[in-house]
């Protein structure tokens, strides 16, 4: 079935791959489908095993075919035109997270494959989605959040094929990466609006533990004793009543709805009784009680980013820039 020649200056692994593909377009091979042994090929050419190894692993790691332990490789896909998988692993999907994700895949090649996938901060989850996958694509895309160790299992992946993304921790720091400095972007995007922030008496930042970033904290506590702000940090708003005079940082939506429908209920004046920052810019927030000041970072540029490292083999670390949006609520 697999056609092999000699001296013909296309080397012999490529060979394997192109006669593979050929077999399926033409029909011959079909979904499920078993395909020759690696010692099959490798006899019948004479060929090492490495090179027919090299061969199924790239159709692997395309999607095109799967091996079944015991059993063998079996034809899995029959889109042949997709060069490269990617393995892109997120916390969790939101409105900003979806925005990455569009600009991601606009910004890739239509021969590329992109499998998406969540761990919603769960550690069980996390492990065991990378060692599931280990070996079946091109390229990793992990967004750790704050799980710790995570490198526990990202170290048994390929570690030239592994992109971090969003947030970087210290076992982190040999791998190419584009990431938001979260305790900088909050101690120096709240420094901006220290004027602003001077006529409330209290600040609270909402900070939900297992889903916020430790810089988060660091750069808010920071801030707060520098310039001797009273301070608060909650898990949750849901019994919290307003106050005048409290600030609040909110990095979750749920809590702000939350605080904004408790504002409304007490009859107190967003941004002139109670400051609101949010954190990530949405459209609702530009609209909604006539727009929600906002800590951001650009997605669309983060997606973008991310995707021309990929396609260009950089391996490098870039760090997102932050920006503040003032708006009524301040």
């Amino acid at each position: 079935m697999i056609k092999i020649k000699n001296k013909i200056g296309t080397p012999k692994y490529k060979q394997i791959i192109k006669s593979i593909e050929e077999l399926i377009i033409s029909g011959k091979l079909k979904k499920g489908d078993q395909i020759p042994s690696i010692n099959q090929v490798k006899n019948e050419h004479k060929l090492s095993r490495d090179t027919v190894l090299m061969a199924f692993n790239e159709l692997k790691n395309r999607g095109i075919i799967q091996s079944i332990v015991g059993k063998g490789y079996y034809v899995s896909s029959e889109n042949v035109s997709v060069a490269q998988k990617i393995f892109l692993l997120f916390d969790e999907l939101n409105s900003f997270k979806e925005d990455l994700y569009n600009s991601f895949l606009e910004n890739l090649g239509n021969d590329i494959q992109v499998d998406i996938y969540f761990h919603h901060f769960n550690r069980n989850s996390f492990s065991k989605l990378i060692q599931e996958n280990i070996g079946d694509y091109n390229y990793y895309v992990i967004m750790p959040a704050n799980l710790e160790q995570a490198n526990n299992d990202i170290k048994n992946l390929p570690p030239d094929k592994v992109f971090i993304l969003d947030q970087i921790h210290d076992d982190l720091l040999d791998y190419p990466a584009i990431y938001q400095n979260f305790k900088k972007a909050l101690f120096n995007n709240l420094n901006e609006v220290k004027h602003l922030i001077k006529k409330y008496k209290h600040l609270i930042l909402v900070n939900t533990g297992n889903k916020q970033p430790q810089g988060m904290l660091d750069g808010f506590t920071e801030f707060c004793k520098n310039y001797d702000f009273e301070f608060s940090i909650l898990n949750t708003l849901k019994d919290k009543i307003p106050e005048i005079g409290d600030l609040y940082i909110i990095p979750d939506d749920k809590n702000l709805l939350r605080i904004i429908k408790k504002i409304k209920e007490s009859k107190l004046f967003l941004g002139k009784d109670i400051g609101v920052i949010s954190y990530n810019d949405t459209l609702l927030k530009e609209i909604v009680e006539g727009g929600i000041t906002t800590i951001s970072t650009d997605f669309n540029a983060m997606g973008k980013r991310l995707a021309e490292m990929i396609l260009n083999k950089e391996s490098i670390q870039i760090e997102n820039p932050n920006n503040l949006i003032i708006r009524n609520s301040l």
